[in-house]
């Protein structure tokens, strides 16, 4: 199943997908460290990358977590990862947003385009409610992409996610599915 927007298109991650994930986080290791929980270097590993996506096949299964590859059309190279996490159906219907790109295809719209139409699959395809992302203060482009695909800051959460050691404050930000 892919999701297809005008540059980029989204699928899930598969098993012949580990050696390019494992590229694709070892190319952008310095970029994303400020940004993600501390990864030691066992996480750069091939053993790791294919575990991680046996994982997110096992969470997609039991409706608990999606996460997809960001490829590009024109050459369906992967260049980034969107996952809906903590997903949670009975009264809240809701999950978390998350999201990283190739710190080389930044500022070209591949972002906002991904989270477009991982929106549009929760709420219309997985029926969620509301979808929730929290970004650092300091991460301007993140808070433009959600701001760009609908989502209002509801708060500010004071050193809630552990980050390379830190505990790390984060916007909170969501979108309400416009059918409820």
């Amino acid at each position: 199943m892919k999701l297809v927007g005008d540059k980029i298109y989204l699928r899930f991650l598969e098993v012949h997908d580990a050696a390019a994930k494992l590229a694709l986080n070892v190319r952008n290791r310095s970029f994303f460290e400020p940004f993600v929980t501390t990864r030691d270097d066992s996480y750069y590993t091939l053993e790791t990358q294919l575990q991680s996506i046996k994982v997110a096949v096992d969470s997609k299964e039991k409706d608990q977590g999606y996460f997809w590859g960001v490829f590009l059309r024109e050459s369906d190279d992967l260049i980034g990862f969107v996952s809906l996490t903590e997903v949670v159906r009975g009264p809240l219907q809701s999950g978390w947003l998350g999201y990283s790109l190739d710190s080389a295809q930044n500022g070209r719209g591949y972002t906002t385009e991904a989270v477009r139409l991982v929106v549009s699959y929760a709420f219309n395809t997985l029926q969620l409610h509301r979808i929730e992302a929290g970004v650092m203060p300091h991460n301007l482009g993140s808070i433009r992409v959600l701001e760009k695909a609908g989502f209002k800051r509801e708060g500010l959460s004071k050193k809630n996610v552990l980050i390379n050691g830190k505990w790390e404050d984060h916007l909170h930000f969501a979108v309400i599915n416009p059918e409820d």
